[in-house]
């Protein structure tokens, strides 16, 4: 599998590069998912500005990240998903679940807001 990681201090991001998310390559990426938090991030950001189809198994591989992320406290974002990889996450009403925002910038603003809300939270306790 090719992808491109970027961690930062709040929040990973994962770059895939590859056009397609299907069923022989969401096995590696639930892989790699799991293994990117056990090494502690809590945030991660998938960027699919490259992906041009998803199946169910690559659906699949974003429920397993966004599942790693709620259990940890933390936010799983989807940036980036063309017109095809949207409809079909809406065919599925995955869009109801998951966190989708149309570019990295806001992704990250958005995992920046959650941890603000989630330190308020923590200190009013």
């Amino acid at each position: 599998m090719n992808y491109n990681i970027d961690k930062q201090t709040k929040f990973t991001k994962l770059e895939l590069n590859h056009d397609k998310l299907d069923a022989t390559l969401a096995p590696e990426l639930k892989s790699t998912f799991v293994t990117i938090h056990t090494e502690g991030t809590r945030n991660l950001i998938l960027d699919l500005n490259k992906v041009k189809y998803v199946d169910s198994s690559g659906l699949s591989s974003l429920l397993v990240a966004n599942r790693l992320c709620t259990e940890s406290n933390g936010t799983f974002v989807i940036a980036k998903a063309n017109e095809h990889v949207m409809k079909l996450i809406k065919i599925s009403q995955l869009d109801k679940v998951l966190n989708i925002l149309p570019t990295v910038e806001e992704a990250q603003e958005f995992i920046y807001m959650n941890e603000l809300e989630n330190e308020l939270k923590n200190s009013t306790q």
